[in-house]
């Protein structure tokens, strides 16, 4: 289809930008907040802890109002479960009073807060109880968790998130406690941990519709679109089953309640299935969310594994025997973009996801990384602005064909603590005065980005 002329956004559309607790709050043990997983795991030298991070914590109301000025019309944030309840069963009240001070005063400046219950965090002292997610006992942890957030903010917050990319949150071992030395069984439990939460953010799918049936609740899912290396038969088979484990396997769980008969036998295959009790599958269908989050960064492309051995050195959710990823040789790559710069693989996986589960989508995580260099107290980022513009394009045109989006957040508001490259790599709109070293004051500068996405809101997409 040829898109001459782009309308604009709906009034009604949010725009907005996205942060995590653990990447921009610092105060990583004030106010009684306990330790999450977080903050006990090893951490690169040079890089930096979670001591401080943008130290949003001492700072919020400052970023808030730069979220005003800015023109966002939504926030998405996560909540820190540590704040809230230190050893995963008690509350903290000065965590939930932090937390209810960031809802009202977006609310306060019509900003639409949407928050996160779980992004790669929980207490430690599960983890050190009973194992966290390799436990069902965090199922009813993590419950307990929700409801006492769904009852704080009922008739309050009106979108809710379940769990940040769940695959991702279960595959990385420095996040979830899996620190198993044989990759075989960090592999198996990995699989197993992904279900404990799947039947978490079930029941807390129907614990909300109980509490506050007028809020909605979504999960969010880190997508790639997948490429096939050539059009061998081998190759696209390869890619199809990559598809399924990297992106489809979760959101069937979430939305439909099962895994899809492709996955369960690639599970059986590698001996991870999931071990099920009674009554687990009556959980698994008795909800599903009223929307799906998105969160797109780049695409992949993947091969025939013709060793059919599974490498261990990939990261947990790239471990296949029956594909292999590999170079997308038509793609713009960056030092921190290694996979590639892919516009069209935004609008793509619209498409699918939404041919395939027929729910609203809002992008929630969508970003440039880079090394920016301050200049004469400017950040010049020509580089994040086409790369928003170019996926912005591309959810206009989904848009514009009747796909129903109802969001863009752009990853991140500020220069958050990347996982585990600390703040050499930034994504922000806003740039936070510190090196991974040094501390310095943590002063706010607007980057030229911040700019542009102004005129883009004001103008409703527009101005592109």
């Amino acid at each position: 289809m040829l898109h001459k002329k782009l309308v604009k956004f709906d009034n009604d559309f949010l725009w907005g930008a996205s942060t995590s607790a653990y990447q921009v709050e610092g105060a990583n043990l004030v106010d009684g907040k306990g330790p999450s997983c977080q903050d006990v795991k090893e951490v690169p030298e040079g890089t930096s802890d979670l001591t401080v991070c943008a130290d949003h914590y001492h700072h919020f109301k400052e970023d808030i109002l730069l979220m005003k000025e800015l023109g966002l019309k939504a926030y998405r944030f996560s909540f820190c479960w540590a704040r809230i309840m230190p050893d995963g069963h008690h509350v903290n009240q000065k965590g939930l009073d932090f937390y209810d001070q960031i809802i009202h005063l977006c609310l306060e400046n019509h900003i639409e807060p949407i928050p996160t219950l779980y992004h790669f965090e929980m207490p430690q002292a599960l983890v050190d109880e009973f194992g966290g997610w390799k436990n069902r006992r965090c199922i009813d942890a993590f419950v307990e968790y929700a409801r006492i957030c769904f009852t704080k903010w009922k008739g309050i917050v009106n979108y809710w998130v379940t769990i940040n990319e769940q695959l991702i949150a279960m595959a990385a071992s420095d996040l979830n406690g899996n620190h198993e030395s044989d990759k075989v069984l960090q592999t198996k439990n990995m699989y197993q941990m992904s279900y404990h939460a799947s039947l978490a953010e079930k029941k807390a799918m129907k614990l909300l519709k109980e509490i506050d049936p007028k809020a909605k609740i979504g999960v969010v899912n880190a997508v790639q679109n997948v490429y096939p290396y050539s059009s061998s038969p081998e190759d696209v088979l390869a890619a199809m089953d990559a598809e399924e484990l990297m992106m489809y396997m979760l959101l069937d769980m979430s939305v439909k309640g099962e895994y899809s008969f492709r996955v369960k036998n690639i599970l059986k295959k590698m001996n991870c299935s999931p071990v099920k009790e009674d009554g687990d599958d009556e959980i698994l269908h008795a909800s599903q969310p009223d929307f799906i989050g998105i969160n797109y960064y780049s695409s992949i492309c993947v091969k025939e594994n013709k060793s059919a051995t599974v490498n261990y050195q990939l990261p947990p959710f790239f471990r296949s025997s029956m594909f292999e990823v590999c170079p997308n040789e038509h793609l713009k790559k960056t030092k921190w973009m290694a996979n590639g710069i892919d516009p069209l693989g935004i609008r793509s996986i619209i498409y699918k996801i939404y041919n395939r589960y027929s729910l609203p989508i809002i992008i929630t995580e969508n970003g440039m990384a880079y090394s920016d260099v301050l200049e004469n107290n400017q950040i010049h980022d020509d580089y994040r602005i086409d790369y928003l513009k170019s996926h912005i394009k591309e959810v206009l045109i989904a848009k514009e064909e009747g796909y129903p989006i109802f969001g863009y957040c752009p990853w991140s508001f500020i220069d958050v603590v990347s996982s585990h490259q600390g703040f050499s790599k930034r994504y922000g709109l806003v740039y936070v005065n510190r090196t991974d070293e040094d501390v310095m004051d943590c002063k706010r500068i607007k980057k030229d980005s911040f700019y542009w996405y102004q005129k883009v809101i004001e103008s409703n997409g527009e101005k592109l």
